[in-house]
């Protein structure tokens, strides 16, 4: 049981992040590393109960309720097991109708949908081209017949995208139409598990060093989503749980393909700066380009581009414009929108700048300072210490 490229039963994350893979007896922790017997992690699934495998697996999210959220649910037959903490929860296995109301037994797969992505804290279950969407607070279900879709015999959310997987492959869904958009399905093995030479996630490339990190920009919605922008790739900050990955920008904001500016949030719209155009995305679950954008940014900021940096204090109106060694004050609660105040900051050029309830960051290179305001920023006359981009925060090697 060394070939982890398998059609697997299930996948799930626990409440550390890790993810395993299940297939028969065993299990793969992380998307690389070998097989191990699931009885050694889960103990109870093999030596009390003496299970083969298990149907389907997924992670609990309902922060209405501590008492299961972020539990991992096990499902084999009719019967479904709760664990937390790798342990078997006091009480389990029940049957599934018990905990499930009208999902049924035998399931091909699970996969969890938080608030926000469904409408509801939402559980969706899979059994043949049936999918069961299942109401964790209100215990209501909901049955749907996804023909198109391939018959999953795993599925997996991961950094707010859905996934079917059958065989070798995987397809991409949308979580509440089972709508798949672009060219599926692809080959796991390129891109969700390290299978031998030739395939896998990152196969044969090294993460970045910290040293080498220059940020291109960086920013938090209004979602509390957190992006770091570099040359064409973003990384997502909020989802340590999932692991740092590098993605391209267009991933997410399909009318960017190149690097940016500058990026800060305003209410529930992300603002790209890119050369002397500014994009507008409205930030739901998904990110919308507004209609009319991109606009020159005379037009939209009035000021001429290019930036270096751009930033927005929490409930603040006022938006600080880097240029050079000048910033530049613009209130986006005026009509027309225009530069309100010009004050010069102690650095030749910045790469990036952000600003939170901490105060505010200027980024050069892999190092950053820390200014307690955009004021103090510009009256400075003396640098604070240079800190380190950090492993922790950026996903990147020391």
């Amino acid at each position: 049981m060394n070939d982890k490229c398998i059609e697997f039963d299930a996948i799930t994350p626990d409440e550390k992040g890790n993810t395993f893979f299940f297939k028969g007896d065993h299990l793969w922790k992380g998307f690389s590393g070998p097989a191990e017997l699931s009885n050694n992690i889960f103990n109870e699934l093999d030596d009390s109960h003496h299970l083969g495998h298990v149907d389907a697996a997924f992670r609990m999210h309902h922060q209405d309720d501590l008492n299961v959220h972020d539990h991992i649910y096990f499902f084999l037959d009719d019967k479904v097991f709760s664990y937390y903490n790798y342990t078997l929860e006091q009480g389990y296995p029940v049957e599934i109708q018990q905990e499930f109301p009208g999902v049924p037994s035998h399931l091909d797969a699970a996969v969890e949908c938080p608030k926000g992505e469904c409408i509801t804290d939402s559980v969706l279950f899979f059994k043949g081209n049936e999918i069961y969407s299942f109401d964790i607070k209100t215990k209501s279900v909901k049955k749907k017949v996804w023909a198109h879709l391939p018959n999953c015999t795993s599925a997996f959310r991961w950094l707010e995208h859905y996934y079917c997987f059958h065989g070798y492959n995987f397809t991409r869904f949308h979580h509440v139409s089972g709508d798949v958009t672009g060219t599926y399905p692809k080959d796991a093995r390129n891109y969700f598990m390290r299978c031998g030479e030739g395939f896998g996630h990152g196969d044969g490339a090294r993460r970045q060093r910290c040293s080498e990190v220059k940020l291109n920009a960086i920013t938090t919605d209004d979602k509390g989503r957190s992006y770091a922008f570099q040359d064409a790739m973003y990384i997502r900050l909020d989802t340590h749980r999932d692991g740092s990955h590098h993605f391209p920008i267009s991933r997410l904001w399909k009318e960017i393909s190149v690097v940016v500016d500058a990026v800060f949030n305003y209410g529930d719209n992300m603002y790209i700066i890119q050369g002397d155009q500014v994009y507008i995305y409205k930030s739901a679950v998904h990110y919308t380009l507004i209609e009319g954008y991109p606009k020159p940014l005379k037009e939209e900021l009035g000021i001429d581009g290019p930036v270096d940096a751009a930033f927005l204090c929490p409930n603040q109106h006022i938006v600080n414009v880097i240029q050079g060694q000048k910033m530049y004050d613009i209130d986006l609660a005026a009509t027309p929108r225009a530069v309100k105040m010009e004050r010069p900051i102690p650095f030749p050029e910045i790469d990036a700048g952000f600003c939170d309830a901490d105060g505010v960051k200027v980024f050069i290179g892999p190092e950053y300072y820390s200014y307690q305001s955009p004021m103090i920023l510009a009256m400075g006359k003396i640098k604070p210490a240079p800190q380190k981009i950090s492993p922790e925060k950026f996903g990147c090697e020391k």
